[in-house]
């Protein structure tokens, strides 16, 4: 039996793009919670963009952010979104349609 690893040949780099407003303790929160999840099921898979609204409010109009902190699955596509402080794992993981490894 193989470690499962081996099974799943896709190359894709998953795009994630996390909307903050400054360094709140929710972004950073969203943050450590995403770069998480990522290291246990994206392991050098994955790129994570920080927009900082405060910075750069223009941004926003792109992917239609409402809230903060909001995190975009650019790619692999369709695009998907979860707002909050990605602190609920199960939920964060049916967002992005994420299979546990």
């Amino acid at each position: 039996m193989g470690d499962g690893m081996d099974t799943d040949n896709n190359d894709e780099v998953w795009e994630l793009r996390l909307y903050v407003a400054g360094q709140t303790q929710k972004s950073v929160a969203a943050f450590a919670n995403l770069k998480k999840l990522c290291e246990e099921h994206l392991a050098g898979k994955y790129r994570i963009e920080v927009v900082d609204l405060l910075e750069n409010p223009q941004l926003a109009k792109g992917d239609q952010i409402l809230a903060i902190p909001t995190l975009v699955r650019k790619l692999p596509e369709p695009i998907k979104k979860i707002i909050g402080d990605l602190s609920n794992t199960e939920r964060v993981m049916v967002g992005l349609d994420l299979r546990p490894v």
